[in-house]
């Protein structure tokens, strides 16, 4: 096992059981949030190395997470990537400027999302 967690946020079932395969198989510690609300929660109660989150959520949506994230001083400097299906390019800029690392196309290629996390872990 790495000694990286990973908190991965989505609120489909599937995606998460994907994202959680892909990293445990790759020997990243995991924990799933369902919702932004839930993995703001889970971020202030433990340390994880990368948050990986969807745009499109529930109750707390990935930008406000991404904000509510980078308050916080244990993750001013965390990589979080947005995974979602989003391709607007003014969504990708707000991205940025809430203090997201990176963004992912769903649906993810798993060697390519492996890289990415490779490269922001660094």
């Amino acid at each position: 096992m790495t000694d990286y967690n990973i908190l991965i946020s989505d609120d489909s079932v599937a995606m998460r059981q994907m994202l959680t395969l892909t990293l445990s198989d790759a020997s990243y510690n995991v924990t799933e949030a369902n919702d932004g609300k839930q993995a703001l929660e889970l971020a202030k109660s433990q340390s994880f190395d990368l948050i990986i989150t969807d745009v499109n959520m529930p109750l707390l949506d990935g930008l406000s997470l991404v904000r509510e994230l980078r308050a916080l001083p244990e993750y001013q400097f965390k990589p979080i990537l947005l995974l979602t299906t989003e391709t607007d390019p003014e969504k990708k800029k707000k991205a940025k400027t809430v203090g997201a690392t990176g963004w992912i196309i769903k649906p993810f290629d798993p060697d390519k999302l492996l890289a990415a996390i490779r490269k922001v872990l660094r």
